[in-house]
């Protein structure tokens, strides 16, 4: 029904875009640049609170609505995005639409010292108008985009399995404290893991990346690192919701999970409910179409998908997509860009590599009333509170 639901609201939508002239006069696709922001009059809406004093962050709702009452609405959507690091010939370009923060892979730390990535990523840092997230995927084992360089660790961060192996779940803080104050000192404030999908098969694609182990048991390595990380000032994020299972890499294509709801009642949402119970800051939803609970739509484009996040396990933090540029969002046919429906669906942060195309294309379908600012404010709320809550706002 929530599905029916759903859909009856997209095509509603939809037709309000085909049959209605938004006020503005802008037609569908045409867009307001950061530096041509003054050519649209911007209408500022109070800012009213809508979250209650349970939720992540709460203690900084006064400063962040205070903020937030100042930004254009293009300021907003650049910071729902965390960009794939640019390379040198778009970084101004992308430091100029505000961008909410960068993810750094390998080969932004790859020959450098310690000394210049720390310069590198000071002079995000000074050069964005609002501090920015900066995050990596330092899982350990097999992804390692910190420590695989020798010049900033003396060996590569093994992986959960391999810890437990070597001292059980205190290896695991031991490692998580190390890894999270290496982080800290070069000026990174995200670290996107750990995995908490559950698999026991080595035959799975998630296998090796993840704890290896039942829910409970994962669900005690999750509560531990994302405590460990939270006292050394680095947030984490839980992926990949609601739980990999055993389905194909997303990277290149579609995978469907065909399992029965009950399954990840009882099994999947373990891990992910200790790391919420735990304050975990952030969450990534995967690209996987789980038929059990939206047939239609990747998990990340799928409000029901958000929805159990958000209602059922009570998660009051950033909810974050997967990267967009994936293959099984590519393959995937829509009457809206996949950014538009990923905040459609809920989601507060987009990972994206083509920043400026999804940029456009969010701030279109704000012009063209498809999204609405009330819709962009809830999200950037929560964005500029993590952001006071990491100490980058003040």
């Amino acid at each position: 029904m929530k599905f029916l639901i759903y859909l009856l609201l997209i095509l509603q939508l939809t037709g309000c875009v085909i049959t209605q002239t938004p006020e503005n006069g802008t037609p569908p696709g045409e867009v307001v640049r950061p530096e041509n922001k003054g050519e649209r009059p911007e209408e500022k809406k109070e800012v009213v609170p809508r979250e209650n004093p349970d939720s992540l962050f709460y203690e900084y709702e006064e400063e962040a609505m205070k903020l937030l009452s100042k930004l254009s609405i293009e300021e907003k959507i650049g910071q729902m995005f965390l960009v794939r690091c640019p390379e040198d010939e778009k970084l101004q370009l992308y430091l100029s639409m505000k961008a909410g923060g960068f993810i750094m892979f390998g080969k932004d730390f790859a020959g450098k010292t310690k000394t210049e990535v720390i310069d590198n990523i000071n002079y995000f840092q000074e050069n964005s108008p609002i501090p920015m997230i900066i995050g990596v995927d330092e899982e350990g084992g097999s992804v390692v985009r910190v420590s695989s360089n020798p010049k900033l660790a003396e060996e590569a961060f093994k992986s959960p399995q391999e810890l437990y192996k070597l001292g059980g779940y205190e290896k695991i803080k031991e490692d998580t404290e190390e890894k999270s104050q290496l982080l800290k000192s070069l000026g990174i404030n995200l670290n996107l893991a750990p995995v908490a999908d559950l698999s026991t098969d080595p035959l799975d694609f998630i296998f090796d990346r993840s704890f290896g182990k039942p829910a409970e048991e994962t669900a005690k390595f999750v509560k531990i690192v994302v405590e460990t990380a939270k006292e050394n000032n680095i947030s984490s994020t839980l992926k990949h919701f609601p739980g990999y299972g055993n389905n194909l890499d997303t990277h290149t294509a579609s995978a469907y999970d065909r399992r029965p709801y009950e399954e990840f009642i009882n099994s999947d949402f373990i891990p992910f409910k200790a790391g919420i119970e735990s304050g975990v800051e952030s969450v990534l939803v995967s690209h996987n179409i789980i038929e059990s609970i939206d047939p239609t739509l990747p998990a990340s484009l799928s409000k029901n998908v958000i929805d159990i996040l958000k209602d059922d396990l009570n998660f009051t933090g950033i909810i974050m997509t997967d990267d967009l540029s994936m293959g099984a969002i590519r393959e995937f046919n829509s009457d809206y860009p996949p950014e538009v429906m990923a905040v459609l669906a809920g989601n507060d942060m987009l990972i994206v590599t083509d920043f400026e195309r999804a940029y456009d294309s969010l701030l279109s379908a704000v012009n063209n009333e498809i999204i609405t600012e009330d819709r962009i404010n809830d999200s950037l709320l929560k964005i500029l509170k993590w952001k006071y809550y990491l100490g980058l706002l003040k």
